[in-house]
């Protein structure tokens, strides 16, 4: 199989080295949680595509593709030595291939869309969302509303396409905090970068214009059944998005972790793109506390898709448990 090598500025300006090989990722099983309602959730894999039920929530994980990350130059606080060891033990190597996930929750009332992918920003690499949408039976015109964890590309990179509004119908909510970050020029050189500056005002600031942008500051209910949860350190306005329907719930995770293999035993490991590393670390540690002592569902932005499970204690860390995968009515 010949391999051919180039490169993309993703995330924070790194530049990776992408190596192609099949047309078509391999993805673990779609997944639901445990709990007693299980039996009324079934998943249906499709390109890219895992649907379950919450309560009478319809949930999909939409997959934009994976890209591979050499993470050596980007984790901080472990030697590679120690970030092989521990991705050696879960039989992964680096660069590690890394999951770009969104997800949709149809209320009946609302499609919802969570995170909007890289879009057409880290070139031939993610930009599949479209493709998954379209495969769960969804167009682009019937989204409603579009929930940003955080305006880094990889998340929000999908808002406009060919440098038009991509969603015509939607109305993009983001914490406050993100968006006077990343759309204010008076940041760059503060935290800021300025190819993170030109890409908010490729995609959120078009929103913005048409009047379609709605932020968020401390714990706010959208919509019934759906919480905007700030959660700052690896941005200024980086937000979980909490979802409950008839007893049920989970939580949309952004990155509040990148790498699941380094990260999840080893919690204090930041990544270059924190914007404040010791906040991120801090918020990282909190919430993975919270998430294995409260047993919540989740669905991670970088997991293997489908992203969707459970963190267990283990030692001074944690593990990820896939939440099982249900193939029937």
């Amino acid at each position: 199989m010949k391999m051919t090598k180039f490169h993309v500025l993703g995330l924070s300006a790194l530049l990776l080295t992408i190596v192609t090989a099949s047309a078509s990722a391999q993805v673990s099983p779609p997944a639901t949680a445990p709990s007693a309602a299980a039996a009324d959730r079934s998943v249906v894999p499709a390109a890219g595509v895992a649907r379950f039920k919450l309560g009478r929530f319809k949930v999909i994980a939409l997959s934009d593709g994976t890209i591979p990350l050499d993470v050596h130059p980007i984790l901080k606080g472990a030697s590679k030595g120690e970030i092989d060891a521990l991705l050696h033990r879960e039989f992964q190597k680096n660069p590690v291939e890394t999951s770009i996930n969104a997800f949709l929750v149809d209320t009946g009332s609302r499609v919802i869309l969570i995170d909007t992918g890289a879009g057409e920003l880290f070139g031939p690499v993610g930009g599949r969302l479209p493709q998954s949408l379209a495969a769960a039976g969804y167009r682009p015109e019937s989204i409603t509303d579009i929930l940003i964890t955080h305006i880094h590309t990889d998340h929000s990179g999908g808002l406009t396409s060919g440098g038009k509004i991509a969603f015509p119908n939607a109305t993009v909510h983001v914490g406050a905090a993100d968006a006077d970050f990343f759309l204010n020029p008076a940041n760059v050189g503060h935290g800021l970068e300025a190819n993170h500056l030109a890409e908010a005002r490729k995609t959120v600031e078009p929103y913005r214009r048409a009047d379609r942008l709605k932020v968020f500051s401390g714990p706010t209910q959208l919509f019934p059944g759906v919480m905007g949860l700030p959660t700052p350190g690896h941005t200024p306005g980086h937000s979980f998005y909490r979802v409950e329907s008839e007893g049920e719930a989970i939580e949309f995770w952004g990155d509040i972790v990148h790498i699941g293999p380094v990260q999840l035993p080893r919690p204090e490991i930041t990544i270059t793109y924190d914007v404040d590393q010791d906040a991120a670390r801090a918020q990282r540690k909190r919430q993975f506390k919270a998430a294995a002592r409260e047993r919540k569902l989740l669905a991670v932005a970088h997991f293997n898709f489908p992203g969707v499970g459970h963190l267990r204690a283990a030692g001074k860390g944690y593990e990820w448990v896939p939440a099982p995968h249900v193939n029937r009515e």
